[in-house]
């Protein structure tokens, strides 16, 4: 019977996980099989490699064949190398000292060289995570800078909108007083026009200084027309009139007086 050192496919779609088998060559590939070998997961950096080395190199000494896939693993693994060296062995090529030495020294190297992959590899995700985070972090920043930006103009358009609000009743209470100053403004005028009399006034003010000036004349003339007309005749008329009264009194209470004694008898 032939046999075949293959992988089986499983794991979800888009996230494939292999098992190592050793089958039967007539059977499907996700069949029966007779050992499981080992696993490969490809979906981690680097790929994780899982397998039997001792049974694998069994198998491939009774005989069993190798896909291309199963091949590269084997050889990743040291598998078909320590095979060479045995056959080597066997044929005399060489000691088995000297075959497990030289495969001493290529794990060696093969292991240094893996760390030193593995080391550069995390140094690159160390370096990507940071750069991400930069990118991130940049992001977050322009977003919230242009968050504020916009808050600072929803805000001036509000207060806008309050200050539009707000100024017809300052305007409203505002014209009163204009129209009060409107209003003064006569009484301004009015003033204006007292005052340009004033200076008028004050303009024709010589002319009653000269009539000052003339009044001594015709007082002058007054006394001395007082002078020239006798005292005593000015007196009796003016005596005579106090006088008259209080006959014109006494005639007119007479007639009462009568009147009384006459109901008297």
């Amino acid at each position: 019977m032939a046999t075949k050192i293959r992988l089986q496919r499983h794991g979800k779609k888009g996230k494939p996980f292999f098992h190592i088998v050793a089958a039967d060559t007539r059977a499907k590939r996700d069949g029966r099989y007779i050992e499981r070998l080992g696993s490969y997961n490809p979906n981690t950096n680097p790929a994780t490699i899982d397998v039997d080395f001792d049974r694998c190199l069994s198998w491939l000494k009774t005989g069993a064949e190798r896909t291309d896939t199963a091949n590269a693993i084997l050889k990743y693994k040291g598998v078909v190398y320590k095979y060479h060296l045995d056959r080597g062995v066997l044929k005399g090529a060489m000691t088995q000292d000297q075959a497990d030495a030289k495969f001493d020294k290529w794990m060696k190297e093969k292991d240094a060289k893996l760390e030193g992959q593995v080391g550069n590899i995390a140094k690159a995700l160390d370096a990507d995570e940071k750069a991400r985070f930069k990118a991130e972090t940049e992001v977050k920043e322009t977003r919230a800078k242009a968050i504020m930006a916009k808050t600072s103009e929803l805000a001036a358009a509000a207060a806008a909108e309050v200050a539009a609000e707000n100024a017809p009743e300052e305007t409203t209470e505002d014209t009163p007083t204009a129209e009060a100053s409107t209003e003064e403004a006569p009484a301004t005028e009015v003033v204006a026009e007292e005052a340009t009399p004033v200076a008028e006034v004050k303009e024709e003010a010589p002319t009653e200084e000269v009539k000052t000036e003339e009044a001594p004349v015709a007082e002058a003339v007054t006394e001395a027309v007082k002078e020239e007309t006798p005292a005593t005749e000015t007196a009796p008329v003016e005596e005579a009139k106090k006088e008259a009264p209080e006959v014109e009194a006494k005639t007119e209470e007479a007639p009462a007086e009568e009147k009384k004694e006459e109901a008297a008898e």
